[in-house]
């Protein structure tokens, strides 16, 4: 969620790309820095640490006098907040700015610095420019220097890059977090959205996944992950703000969805400590001490906290209890004040979630809240704030709020483990890497979106739809038929699939399609076994697994999903857009109100 802005100028830029940073301010910042080309071959930085203003300071006292430039404002992921942790990040003959996490960071940085290259920060970023100058120092031209530093990245990013020599262009690249290039008179930019280059110009192409390009005052040379140059269709947007910051998508629901790998990397990043792979929760909570954690929400935020409790009790062996906010104090529960009670809510303003809030702490509880908004009612109440960091979410069904609530409750989990001396240091190190590579698990996830627009013309012509999972997954199974209710008005349930012959199975018939949600875990054969019962009984099974599950999936779904593999820890991140993506997609076959559903309000603030 930082923000990137670049620009090949007729005129001096250094105060549009302030101007461009001070229009990303809404994505949250700890740092700010510009850098541009001020002599032929000669790239300078201006950085500062703190809000915007700090770097006005900077560039007062020393103006940079550029036609061609980057600026960034950064989020700490890898590396304390500080001046030589903020972008733009130089080595040699490249100097960058970077959206986004690199997870093999920390072997390519040792390797380059076997070979004698000199570090002079903490991040990820700096490892990026670093390979791209060795690049350059075998001889090869800049662009193919870029690719050649692409092939060796693990990890989603979005890129702005100068290189001393290349005076007249701007380098970008995206994988997982988004790029757009403006299109000017005489003039070319490069942005984290169409917000960025908002004020120069309305005419855009948004980059495809694997992409990376060159801009230059006349003209953009898009090429995609293979290398192969493409053509980007280029909008003309209407110059609302709103528009223009939902950009290439038709709703807001749609661009969140997407957002999501970004959004998450951001969460992540606030939750574990990157250089030593350990989970760094913030406030003092000494989980080894507490008898159980009793979490509250509503809606969606229950969904994720029922996600939570799974894996808190797997993995920390920590008792965990979550329930429906607005029954919670009226059927008087018995609390300790050996407990921490955990209050979920995107808002931070849901009254059910606020009064059961104030129920526990009038019980002696200690108190926590998982919030998008940390200036809300509820952050101001609780002991300790677990914000997410996903931004503004503009859409009444929540999905980037719903992940980066999930990525959250898995770095708890881990850090209880921790502190529960129920995994050892190298098992705490494994968990935090998988976590790491979350993100661009999600961003290949999303992209099954064609796949799921075709499965959902079919799903729209239903009146009811189930869903099935196991585990984790019956979880999802609730949230997948939660927003296909709230956006689509399709009646839709959700089951633990071995509750199927306990009542539902009795709902199957060839007018009703079964949504099966089954990665190849430690649930799948039975998952397996649930779909060939529905297939008896002439069900319609959409069955979304995983490449593994895929292999093993018994004949006769109507329709395979094949998401990514990943770990059991972070699945329900990675299947989350196919469900939430079926939703949308049945929800615009149907020409529904996707992000304003009928009877619904972003934030429910009565009981």
């Amino acid at each position: 969620m930082c923000g990137i802005i670049g620009i090949v100028g007729k005129s001096d830029v250094q105060n549009r790309l302030v101007e461009s940073l001070l229009r990303l301010e809404y994505r949250g910042y700890d740092s700010a820095g510009v850098a541009g080309v001020t002599a032929p071959g000669h790239v300078e930085r201006r950085r500062a640490q703190g809000k915007i203003r700090a770097l006005q300071d900077v560039l007062a006292a020393q103006p940079l006098v550029a036609k061609v430039g980057i600026g960034h404002t950064r989020w700490a992921t890898h590396g304390a907040p500080s001046e030589r942790n903020a972008h733009p990040h130089t080595a040699g003959r490249v100097t960058l700015v970077h959206n986004g996490i690199i997870e093999n960071f920390a072997e390519l940085r040792r390797e380059l610095e076997a070979h004698g290259r000199v570090f002079s920060s903490d991040t990820d970023t700096e490892v990026i420019a670093q390979l791209m100058d060795a690049q350059l120092d075998t001889g090869l031209s800049p662009l193919l220097a870029l690719k050649a530093t692409l092939d060796r990245l693990t990890g989603a990013f979005a890129l702005a890059v100068l290189v001393a020599g290349e005076d007249e262009a701007i380098l970008g690249a995206r994988r997982g977090s988004p790029l757009v290039v403006g299109y000017g008179e005489g003039e070319m930019f490069l942005g984290s959205d169409a917000l960025a280059v908002g004020p120069f110009t309305n005419r855009v192409a948004y980059l495809e996944e694997g992409d990376f390009v060159r801009i230059d005052h006349g003209k953009a040379e898009i090429f995609d992950a293979a290398g192969e140059s493409v053509v980007r269709e280029v909008k003309q947007l209407a110059r609302a703000a709103a528009l223009v910051e939902r950009g290439n998508y038709r709703h807001f629901m749609e661009k969140e969805i997407h957002d999501q790998p970004e959004g998450c990397q951001r969460t992540i990043a606030a939750y574990v400590d990157t250089l030593t792979s350990q989970a760094a929760i913030p406030g003092a909570v000494d989980f080894a001490s507490l008898e159980r954690i009793q979490i509250v929400a509503c809606g969606t935020s229950y969904i994720a906290g029922m996600i939570g409790r799974y894996l808190i009790e797997q993995l920390a062996d920590l008792p965990v209890d979550v329930e429906i906010a607005s029954e919670f104090r009226y059927r008087q529960p018995a609390l300790r004040p050996g407990a921490l009670v955990i209050a979920m809510s995107q808002s931070g303003e849901t009254a059910d979630t606020l009064a059961a809030l104030r129920y526990c702490k009038a019980r002696g509880m200690r108190s926590a809240a998982i919030v998008n908004a940390t200036e809300s009612t509820i952050a101001r109440e609780v002991d300790v704030v677990w914000p997410i960091h996903c931004g503004p979410e503009i859409g009444v069904a929540s999905t980037k709020a719903f992940t980066a609530q999930v990525s959250v409750l898995i770095a708890l989990a881990i850090a209880a483990a921790k502190a529960r001396n129920r995994i050892d240091g190298a098992e705490e190190a494994r968990l935090v890497k998988v976590l790491l590579g979350a993100p661009r698990l999600m961003a290949e996830a999303i992209g099954l979106e064609d796949a799921i627009s075709a499965i959902a013309a079919e799903i729209a012509k239903a009146k009811d739809v189930l869903y099935l999972g196991r585990g984790p997954m019956s979880a999802l199974a609730l949230e997948g038929a939660l927003k296909l209710k709230e956006i689509s008005y399709i009646h839709a349930e959700g089951y633990a699939a071995g509750e199927l012959k306990h009542g539902p199975i009795a709902l199957v018939d060839d007018q009703t399609p079964i949504i099966i949600l089954a990665p190849y875990d430690a649930w799948f054969e039975k998952s397996a076994s649930n779909m060939s019962e529905v297939m008896a009984r002439g069900g319609q099974v959409v069955f979304i697994t995983d490449t593994e599950g895929a292999k093993h999936a018994p004949a006769g779904a109507k329709v395979v999903v094949t998401a990514p593999s990943s770990d059991p820890l972070v699945s329900t991140l990675v299947m989350s857009a196919p469900i939430q993506l079926l939703a949308y997609h049945v929800a615009v076959q149907k020409g529904a109100d996707v992000d304003q559903p009928r009877n619904l309000a972003k934030s429910v603030t009565v009981e």
